[in-house]
């Protein structure tokens, strides 16, 4: 028999178990996901020490230019944030708004870019341009004139038409009572584009069709256009992405929940039917009615993140996949990452989807360092051929970027690599490979000067970025890698070759530098091995010894031994990935270089550099 304090502390403990939450189940409205993986960033480095999601290609859709900037091409404006995604009528559809220089400053306008497969984009388009009041309608007392705030971009209605959407409101606050509208326009599938219309006022003010710049959506004399405006105004999932621009009460957004604000909604469907909302700040909630109600919406304790978005969704393999930025810090906001789970409630591996900070070339207000704002293609948007995941993001709110991820999402892989191009189709995917592709320095495959032979091309004309390409190999104590390289030039650019471990440490480094020459590390020293002669290919082989008690490497230059177990750079493990990059390793910005202190643009910005090109083949490892 218990004695009554052993019955007591019983009765304290039950009580003091479920006073600190832990009787909540994960997969509830108490904790709808939950990340288990344990691993998180260094956020001392711009890859965080991850390891990499293997296939991964990032590309470069719009680099902002402000002296070389159009109507029709970037604007000259350099605020370009938020892009959203679709795909249709066999195109991909990206669009994003744009300020001249600061987040919120007036003017605004959204624009539009379209590809067939992700990788060759149009010049962007105006498609809502900056907003003109009708006449005798002033900009109310307190506000600076008109913007642009969107989070929801498109919509494919159930008769098949596209929609683009987006948001029109007063400097410096488009939220509530700030707000106009959401605007609305079809596009068709010729490519163009039909009138632009009001689809929704915003509720807290006395806007109409007398006093705004466009007429309602149901007055256009489309039917179709009409039916397919309802069709939208009736799901309310897709709806409830406007909330926050709005007023949180309006019925259209499932009531208020006490106050509380959730921003940039994104959400999946699980495979028992439930749905999973996400929001910023590591919000969650479970809806079992399509958005008509959901859970209170709560705090997710182990994902880490700031005022960056979150997106989930359900990926071909059958799996779920989350996108967010792992730090608190909204000012910093690299690098990009994707965690996986088989139910959409568990999810585990966080990976490595951009690793790259490039420097911020053009100052402006809120312009925070590193890609954030990563959208998906929302369910019911369109499905690209094949089992890729697509993501849009802004790169340092001036650049757009959009990145296909590989799907199985994998960071290893225990195949032997023997990667000749040849039976890849030149500007086509490269699979296996993960490539950074600015727009002026671009990776492709391509066939190799005339010859049937393809490789992979490195060029570069970009005075602040480079390209660059890694191919995961098997890990591994003691790695044997070959390949090739040929170089257009021996006096610009450069090409850097690194051998790193799962944690991004460069144990062993090689440069093709603009004098000529092919330094090689000799521990922490750099030391010139050989000289190169431009348009001539040149074969390296490397051997790594990985031991923690320091390690050594061997090379070879077309069977010239030219290094002869020197000390590694660094102690590591083991080694994992190869990477090539047409410019030096950069860890600026950092987490102290400052964000919002005004300065003018980088010098030559604008402006292109001499090309450099550098070709690689035949990538082993034995």
């Amino acid at each position: 028999m218990r004695s009554q304090k052993t019955v007591f502390c019983i009765v304290l403990l039950i009580v003091s178990v479920e006073y600190r939450g832990i009787k909540a189940q994960t997969g509830t409205g108490e904790e709808p996901v939950r990340y288990v993986g344990g691993v998180t960033i260094d956020p001392s480095v711009h890859e965080g020490r991850l390891r990499w999601a293997t296939g991964t290609e990032s590309i470069q859709v719009m680099r902002a230019n402000r002296k070389h900037g159009g109507i029709d091409a970037d604007s000259g404006w350099t605020y370009n944030h938020a892009p959203n995604l679709a795909y249709w009528n066999g195109n991909f559809y990206l669009q994003y708004l744009s300020n001249p220089v600061d987040e919120h400053i007036a003017p605004g306008q959204t624009l539009l870019a379209t590809s067939r497969d992700g990788r060759h984009w149009s010049d962007p388009k105006i498609i809502f341009p900056p907003y003109k009041a009708p006449p005798g309608v002033k900009i109310p007392a307190g506000y600076h004139g008109y913007m642009m705030h969107q989070r929801m971009g498109f919509y494919v209605a159930p008769g098949g038409r596209l929609l683009t959407l987006a948001f029109y409101g007063h400097t410096e606050d488009p939220f509530q009572e700030g707000g106009i509208g959401r605007v609305v326009r079809e596009i068709y599938k010729d490519g163009s584009f039909g009138p632009i219309y009001f689809i929704k006022y915003e509720s807290h003010s006395q806007w109409n069709a007398s006093n705004t710049a466009y007429p309602f959506y149901s007055t256009s004399g489309d039917t179709g256009f009409v039916a397919a405006c309802n069709a939208l105004l009736n799901d309310r999932l897709k709806t409830l992405q406007w909330r926050d621009e709005d007023d949180e009460s309006d019925t259209l957004y499932a009531g208020n929940r006490d106050g509380d604000h959730l921003s940039a909604l994104s959400y999946f469907h699980r495979k028992d039917g439930k749905v999973v909302m996400l929001w910023k700040e590591s919000k969650a909630a479970l809806s079992a009615d399509e958005g008509k109600t959901f859970s209170y919406p709560v705090k997710m304790p182990t994902l880490l993140m700031s005022g960056g978005k979150n997106w989930g969704q359900r990926i071909e393999d059958g799996r779920y996949a989350m996108c967010y930025n792992p730090i608190e810090n909204s000012e910093y906001r690299y690098p990009l990452i994707i965690v996986t789970g088989d139910d959409g409630i568990i999810f585990d591996n966080m990976l490595l989807v951009q690793g790259e900070v490039p420097p911020r070339r053009f100052y402006g207000r809120w312009k925070d360092f590193g890609p954030c704002y990563m959208r998906g293609i929302v369910e019911g948007n369109g499905n690209p051929p094949g089992d890729d995941m697509w993501l849009a993001y802004s790169m340092n709110i001036e650049d757009i970027w959009i990145s296909r991820i590989q799907v199985p999402v994998t960071f290893k892989t225990e195949q032997p690599v023997n990667d000749n191009f040849d039976h890849l189709t030149p500007g086509g995917r490269i699979p296996d490979w993960n490539t950074y592709s600015p727009k002026w320095a671009p990776v492709t495959v391509s066939t190799f000067k005339g010859t049937a032979n393809n490789v992979l091309q490195l060029r570069d004309e970009d005075p602040y970025d480079y390209a660059r390409a890694v191919r995961v190999f098997r890990e591994t104590s003691n790695a044997d890698l070959r390949f090739r390289v040929y170089v257009d030039q021996n006096v610009s650019g450069q090409l850097s070759v690194d051998i790193t471990d799962q944690y991004g440490n460069r144990p062993v480094r090689l440069v093709l530098n603009n004098k000529g020459m092919i330094m090689m590390n000799d521990g922490g020293k750099e030391k010139a091995v050989k000289s190169y002669t431009a348009q001539k290919w040149y074969d390296f082989h490397i051997t790594v010894k990985a031991t923690l008690n320091g390690g050594s490497y061997d090379a070879w230059v077309n069977g010239e031994h030219v290094i002869t177990k020197a000390p590694l750079a660094e102690a590591v493990r083991s080694v994992e990935r190869i990477s090539f990059r047409t410019g030096s390793y950069r860890d600026l910005p950092s987490r102290t270089t400052p964000n919002e202190t005004p300065a003018p643009p980088l010098p030559g910005a604008d402006e292109r550099v001499e090309k450099a090109v550098f070709y690689i083949d035949d990538v082993q490892l034995k």
